[in-house]
């Protein structure tokens, strides 16, 4: 028998093939985990479901525990405008789980199965959650191979679909799984395109989401590359390039695939997204806000995305509407690495310092463990004159992610032993090294002209920043706030520094808002 799609839960309405939940005509925020949450409870109708159910229905293949669904529970009921403590819609049963408070209503009979809702899209939402910078579940979302249903895939197959279902998860564990299966495939099928090309994602992820050394990078590229000798045109092949790229910091070359990749399938979000992303890097604001705005399939899909627009509308001068988007996306998605940095760090750079401890302080308490949470603990620490805790934090990021040069920087420039002269020249002359190779991005000169700094030499510093506008940064605020380059301050060269992107920035943000693809809240 076919299941319903549309059902009334008291004044709810819920459309299970749009995954969309309406009140009164007005469509409410629940979406991902929350939605999917909604949908097990819907099946089961007045019936207990109890924690184990619901976690493996709703979570599995992944691991958590009660505390996970009761978190989610409560987003759900934030979401529904529900109180738990007198719940209209969903009602904790003590000891055992959940269940809804009055019995779902179909409001629609069965429709045909081409008209159901793809098993996927009860997956779980961290299926979207844990992409790097920049797409890469969106990216197995949109390619994963699919058979005829009337079809039994081959044992390749089976293998390769299982592959992808583990990659897409966003955690460290089943990327490793997805790893060995890609293995398998290939040791079976070794000109297996498919397999190559989820292979080369599953490598860079190691690098960008796991903290993996940078040459894995390396063995990504030459997959991607090998595919794309046999077929030119395969744009997942760019996009699996183009994340190589990205994750080993070489910014133009990153762009380019990117955008080799969704020109060649203009369906292809994850590499659209991603591309944004680096425009904003290169200090094209207006384009990347455009290109997140021109999502061609379902936004949804790319979950990074309501950040980047986010930060994109802070950069941008949009405070007060960039802030109502990072407060959102922090409150409704805490398993989202992204969000959790985004919100302490847009108060950081708003001067609102006990605020961004406040919300630092819960994002470490969400298991979400992100380098940049740690890097923003140091500054904030050295912001109240603490410099132990700064390297206690400067520390922790080094342990997370030891091949970052950042993290390594800090650590040694406000550990406990003073960094030497030789320590500051070796660090000095690789970074202008690798940037001379095009290795890094524009961002990347702050670190510079930090060691410079350090090192006495404020006039190569001062260069340096300059530089590093030119290229296309355009955080002026974080030159306002950050404590590690204050001392330059009061130095004309950086006052023109900021001055500089304060006139490119405005000059872009007259550009948004004659458009007439701005976002809602800019009309």
């Amino acid at each position: 028998m076919n299941q319903p799609r549309l059902y009334r839960l008291l004044d709810l309405q819920i459309d299970l093939a749009r995954q969309q939940v309406s009140r009164d005509g007005t469509t409410l925020d629940v979406q991902g985990l929350s939605f999917q949450l909604l949908a097990c409870l819907l099946s089961h109708g007045h019936a207990v479901v109890d924690f184990d159910r619901l976690i493996a229905e709703v979570w599995a293949p992944a691991i958590v525990n009660e505390e996970t669904v009761t978190q989610r529970v409560k987003l759900l009921r934030q979401a529904l405008g529900d109180d738990g403590r007198r719940p209209r819609y969903i009602r904790s049963v003590r000891g055992r789980g959940y269940q809804l408070c009055e019995p779902p209503q179909v409001a629609d009979a069965s429709l045909p199965d081409t008209a159901q809702p793809s098993r996927y899209r009860y997956l779980p939402a961290a299926l979207a959650m844990l992409l790097v910078l920049l797409g890469t579940t969106s990216w197995w979302l949109l390619h994963q191979p699919t058979a005829p249903a009337t079809v039994k895939p081959s044992a390749s197959q089976e293998l390769l679909q299982r592959a992808d279902y583990y990659a897409g998860i966003g955690q460290r564990e089943n990327n490793e799984r997805a790893i060995e299966l890609y293995q398998q495939v290939l040791a079976a099928t070794p000109q297996n395109l498919a397999a190559q090309i989820g292979l080369s994602h599953a490598y860079s992820a190691r690098v960008c989401l796991y903290n993996f050394p940078y040459e894995w990078t390396v063995a990504a590229q030459k997959l991607a590359e090998s595919v794309l000798q046999a077929a030119p045109n395969h744009a997942p092949a760019w996009s699996a390039l183009a994340y190589a790229h990205d994750c080993r910091g070489e910014l133009q070359l990153a762009v380019d695939a990117y955008q080799r990749a969704f020109t060649l399938d203009p369906k292809d979000d994850s590499s659209r997204a991603s591309a944004a992303y680096l425009y904003q890097e290169q200090g094209r604001l207006s384009e990347a806000l455009h290109t997140n705005l021109d999502m061609r399939g379902d936004p949804a899909k790319i979950r990074f995305r309501e950040v980047q627009i986010a930060r994109e509308l802070d950069l941008l001068g949009f405070s007060e509407a960039a802030e109502q988007r990072f407060r959102r996306s922090f409150q409704l998605n805490p398993d989202n690495v992204f969000s959790n940095i985004a919100w302490p760090q847009h108060l950081f750079l708003q001067g609102r310092y006990a605020e961004a401890q406040a919300a630092l302080d819960q994002a470490l308490t969400r298991n979400t463990p992100h380098v940049g949470l740690y890097l923003l603990a140091g500054e904030l620490a050295l912001l109240r004159g603490d410099r132990h805790a700064a390297s206690l934090a400067f520390d922790k990021a080094v342990q997370l992610r030891p091949q970052m040069g950042l993290a390594q920087t800090l650590a040694g420039l406000y550990g406990p032993t003073p960094a030497t002269s030789a320590w500051l020249d070796q660090r000095i002359a690789s970074m202008q090294t690798e940037l001379a190779k095009g290795v890094g991005y524009p961002m990347d000169r702050l670190e510079l002209a930090t060691l410079q700094l350090a090192r006495g030499n404020r006039s190569a510093a001062l260069a340096t920043i300059t530089t590093a506008v030119q290229a296309g940064y355009s955080d002026r605020a974080y030159l306002q706030t950050s404590p590690l380059l204050q001392p330059l301050a009061g130095e004309p060269a950086y006052a023109a520094a900021i001055d500089a992107i304060s006139r490119r920035v405005s000059e872009q943000r007259r550009h948004v808002l004659a458009a007439d693809w701005r976002p809602p809240e800019l009309h």
